[in-house]
């Protein structure tokens, strides 16, 4: 599937989950770790706003991307932030969605109003 590019500029982006350990198998309880370096994933939440819209999101980055210093409720950062349309089947129901990646998350300021 095609990575999609999320232009965040015009964007406040508020923590609302903080970020844990992304769990691949809920049966087992196995950690996900990314394909290529084999780092743990971490999930954690926030509500995207912008054009007086919100949406709450979760974002998957990977541990050395998370910064000190995250506080729930506060601006943040997420630098490189990417979607990710997906598909798949579940007990026979087909299922889809958009999955977002970030290369980090870092604290952030609100934006001066204007």
């Amino acid at each position: 599937m095609r990575t999609i590019r999320v232009e965040t500029s015009a964007a406040t982006i508020l923590l609302t989950e903080a970020p844990e350990p992304k769990v691949r198998d809920r049966k087992t309880g196995e950690i996900a770790k990314d394909a290529v370096s084999g780092e743990t994933l971490m999930t954690l939440g926030v509500v995207y706003i912008e054009d007086g819209e919100s949406s709450l999101v979760k974002v998957v980055v990977p541990e050395s991307g998370v910064a000190e210093g995250l506080a729930l409720g506060a601006p943040v950062a997420l630098p490189g932030l990417v979607a990710r349309p997906w598909e798949s089947t579940f007990n026979g129901q087909q299922r889809h969605g958009i999955a977002f990646r970030a290369a980090a998350v870092t604290p952030a300021v609100f934006p001066a109003l204007v």
